[in-house]
């Protein structure tokens, strides 16, 4: 059964009578004006996909009209808009938005023990008690790949264990012609992907904001930053990815993968649909792609580190707070959004996309980090940019020299890198005076 470490998952939907700060649902009937939702999904405006949206909300509230309003610049353009009161009726909160000033721009939706019975990644869009923004769909941690090149190479179940991923690399390359595993280094950020590893080895919700920060070893040969990036190390040393990965193309790999030319990719979860798109236009069927868990597992079970994406909120100012509110409940309970965007959904008792199937097989249990403690939100970034480790920072400059290493670029070995960073991260957290 599929859990969630916010105690269960895929559990039986909480009461009506708790949607929404606990109101009894409108009826149908009492509805009725025109309002205005901002997003920045520009491609599903094109496309008509957000129409079909508006006209089934419209089958269920036939005397409200949903006009969409996508933005390419969203979040930019919409940080600017909180300045005045015009920010649509329905929109996804922008990023830029501390939580502390959610009761600023949005209505409360309810409390966060009431929707946190029904809904995933809660905590996300809330403050105080109380939740202003529900996440529109969630994303997951794992790892991208094609079944007809696993089935090629004669793997029947995706591997559990680091041992299995790399045996598994190693059919792919002795009886297929793909790349096992593209690291996509050129673009450098998908290398980033790695630190993701943090939640599926360790299996503890605290350990990325309320333990990190306070260890002087993270990379410890023990620890899910060494376990993880132990991985990328081998596989490459190895010669299980690109013979050069200095000429990796990121757009081109996602035609590469759907055509049988990659085994495997390290990308969260909001790849997939892209690259079941690409897929389809190389005339193949979606379902090629397949998503599976980290190889690895805690004490018999396997983990996966999950968030929200973009939070819908309702406007505080606007004047139609009930339609924005019954639209807000709809979007989350009955639109699909989420299953058809190949996303978690936002509704614990909803069905994940067929490309979970790896996961729900396994049992995965996703794992939501906690927030950081009062008084240490941003420390991890802190401690990273200050011991010029830069891990965390998002760039893919400090895993390129794992890559490097293990290519024989350069003289360090995978064990100078790690011990290295746990020196530099020790000297940084003494120097930023937040040493235990």
């Amino acid at each position: 059964m599929f859990k969630h470490l916010f105690r269960k998952s895929l559990v039986a939907a909480a009461s009506l009578t708790l949607i929404l700060a606990a109101q009894a649902p409108i009826a149908a009937q009492t509805l009725s004006g025109t309002i205005t939702i901002l997003n920045h999904r520009t491609d599903l405006d094109k496309d008509g996909t957000l129409a079909k949206y508006s006209e089934a909300f419209k089958a269920k509230y036939p005397d409200v009209t949903v006009n969409w309003e996508t933005i390419t610049d969203y979040a930019g353009e919409v940080a600017t808009r909180l300045n005045t009161t015009d920010y649509g009726d329905v929109l996804n909160i922008p990023p830029s938005v501390p939580a502390d000033k959610f009761p600023q721009f949005f209505s409360v939706l309810g409390t966060v023990d009431e929707l946190g019975q029904k809904y995933n990644f809660i905590n996300e869009g809330a403050y105080d008690g109380n939740v202003y923004g529900i996440a529109t769909t969630g994303n997951a941690n794992g790892m991208l790949y094609n079944k007809d090149v696993f089935k090629a190479a004669g793997i029947t179940d995706v591997p559990k264990t680091p041992e299995e991923f790399l045996a598994a690399l190693k059919l792919i390359k002795d009886k297929t012609q793909a790349i096992p595993l593209y690291t996509n280094y050129h673009a450098g950020w998908p290398l980033t992907s790695w630190n993701t590893g943090i939640e599926a080895f360790s299996g503890d919700a605290d350990y990325a904001n309320i333990k990190l920060p306070h260890m002087d070893a993270p990379f410890a040969s023990d620890q899910p930053l060494y376990l993880s990036y132990k991985m990328l190390y081998d596989a490459v040393k190895a010669g299980y990815t690109e013979k050069d990965p200095t000429t990796t193309d990121w757009e081109k790999s996602k035609a590469m993968i759907a055509n049988g030319e990659i085994g495997v990719m390290n990308l969260g979860s909001w790849a997939i649909v892209q690259m079941q798109q690409a897929a389809v236009a190389a005339g193949k069927d979606a379902s090629i792609i397949g998503y599976m868990p980290y190889p690895t597992s805690v004490d018999g079970k396997q983990y996966a580190g999950a968030g929200g994406d973009y939070k819908m909120a309702v406007n505080k100012n606007s004047p139609n707070q009930e339609i924005a509110t019954a639209f807000v409940t709809w979007f989350m309970d009955e639109s699909n959004f989420a299953f058809d965007q190949g996303g978690i959904p936002p509704l614990k008792s909803a069905k994940l996309p067929p490309a979970y199937d790896a996961f729900s097989a396994a049992g995965v249990i996703l794992v939501v980090d906690t927030p950081a403690k009062a008084g240490e939100e941003g420390w991890v970034n802190n401690i990273d940019k200050e011991s010029e480790v830069g891990w965390n920072n998002g760039s893919g400059a400090w895993q390129s020299t794992i890559v490097d290493a293990a290519r024989g670029q350069i003289s360090e070995s995978f064990d100078d890198i790690m011990n290295a960073a746990n020196t530099k991260w020790a000297d940084a957290r003494k120097s930023l005076g937040v040493t235990d």
